[in-house]
């Protein structure tokens, strides 16, 4: 099989997948499963893809997939900042794609943080590469 269940139906997964590449390109670094960082590591390659490409064509088929806002908090120490309506699709053609105009591939990296506390499951950092 080319892909992994993560024990979810296909709606369900399809609804996961989704969030985590949209907050990946909103904030550049999530921490989530290992399992689930190599199911969506695939996905976001993907979509720098079409960003690098940069036509409309391309641009429509990233907005199919990842959700058009998210609102995304940054914490800095204490001081927790909202974000409301960063525009993902915006975000992945105008700041990220052109930061990777010049690699071919390997737009992200997973970092290993060790069992999570209740159920053991590995955890990882998942995040795009500068």
């Amino acid at each position: 099989m080319a892909y992994s269940k993560l024990g979810r139906n296909s709606g369900a997964r399809k609804a996961l997948l989704r969030d985590l590449v949209t907050d990946l390109i909103i904030n550049e670094r999530i921490e989530t499963t290992e399992a689930k960082a190599k199911e969506v590591r695939s996905i976001v390659e993907k979509m720098i893809t079409l960003g690098k490409r940069g036509d409309l064509h391309a641009r429509r088929q990233a907005a199919a997939f990842v959700r058009k806002t998210r609102s995304n908090t940054v914490k800095d120490g204490e001081e927790v900042t909202h974000n409301k309506n960063v525009d993902a699709v915006k975000k992945l053609f105008d700041e990220i794609a052109p930061r990777y105009q010049e690699r071919n591939g390997g737009y992200t990296r997973i970092l290993k943080l060790g069992p999570r506390r209740g159920d053991g499951a590995p955890m990882v950092y998942l995040e795009l590469v500068k």
